[in-house]
């Protein structure tokens, strides 16, 4: 007896994305031990690297950020980067290599991914401890001192900013800057705060992967819960139901994508383990946001313990 025995004619039927075939997500679940077999719609520079504790996944996440913008400056050029709020463990390594390097980063543009909003666009205040760019300015801008990202370079998701988005990306580009996605993985298989969900609002595949972004988009009942637990100790009262958000007409277009999965819980509990495999498996569909990220090129780092195996352990 499991989910598909029981799903029809209960509180849950219709609750999950029309496009979401649970005979095949489960599928997409193996032996721990083949998570990292490469499969035939990867793109050939994208590698899932597994780390053993917390503090590897944020150290080695933190070094390919940190080295992307090393490599850019070396070469001169600008870089674009999007950033997430979530995973965030990895920017005090991040500081800590620039630093160390004595890197400035006055070549750096970078692009908050998503903020939390009403239904109009309009955006939790920066002072608030939930809004991202207080996160983004506490965790990585403040820390780098003189070394930090030159504040009119910095994009954050609001209802007039956001918009602004892909005209500054794509200028960016013309003048010969890469675009670097970092990213962590919802629970719904967002990215951004892109969820599957959208994909019903599309005629055709190629019309949502060319779509840039959202004003007050609603977020699926789980992301809010995701958050409640990730974010908001436990508090579900404080998260907004909606935000603004990038699309895949935007994060599609990165020349390196840098990504974190560390959704454990302790005591063998997580919540991001079906999200992983199901990013690494499935086959590329816009109603599972996260399987085209195999088909760019880059690193997915991820808390081998997420690998499973994925069986039942009453805690």
């Amino acid at each position: 007896m499991n989910f598909n025995d029981t799903v029809k004619g209960s509180a849950l039927e219709g609750f999950y994305p029309e496009g979401w075939d649970f005979a095949k997500i489960d599928a997409c679940i193996g032996d721990p031990a083949t998570i990292t077999d490469r499969q035939a719609h990867w793109n050939p520079n994208f590698n899932p690297i597994p780390c053993k504790t917390l503090g590897e996944f944020e150290t080695y996440m933190g070094h390919e950020i940190a080295m992307q913008i090393k490599l850019a400056k070396e070469r001169g050029e600008k870089l674009a980067m999007i950033l997430p709020v979530g995973p965030m463990g990895m920017y005090k390594w991040v500081v800590y290599f620039l630093t160390e390097w004595k890197i400035a980063c006055d070549h750096v543009y970078t692009f908050n991914m998503d903020e939390w909003a009403d239904g109009d666009g309009n955006t939790l205040s920066p002072e608030d401890s939930g809004s991202f760019k207080y996160a983004m300015e506490n965790a990585l801008f403040n820390p780098l001192g003189a070394l930090t990202v030159p504040e009119n370079q910095r994009n954050f998701a609001t209802k007039e900013n956001l918009p602004t988005y892909p005209g500054k990306i794509a200028a960016l580009k013309a003048e010969g800057a890469k675009l670097v996605l970092v990213y962590g993985i919802g629970r719904m298989c967002h990215i951004a705060f892109w969820e599957p969900t959208f994909a019903a609002d599309y005629a055709t595949a190629a019309e949502w992967e060319k779509a840039p972004y959202r004003l007050g988009a609603k977020i699926h009942p789980l992301t809010v819960e995701q958050n409640a637990l990730t974010s908001f100790k436990s508090r579900t009262t404080l998260v907004p139901c909606r935000a603004n958000t990038i699309g895949p007409g935007l994060f599609l277009q990165a020349d390196y994508a840098i990504g974190g999965a560390d959704g454990t819980l302790g005591r063998g509990m997580q919540w991001q383990g079906m999200s992983l495999w199901m990013t690494l498996r499935h086959e590329t569909t816009p109603w599972i946001t996260s399987t085209y990220i195999p088909t760019l090129a880059g690193r997915l780092f991820f808390l081998d313990e997420l690998a499973g195996p994925l069986v039942a352990e009453c805690n």
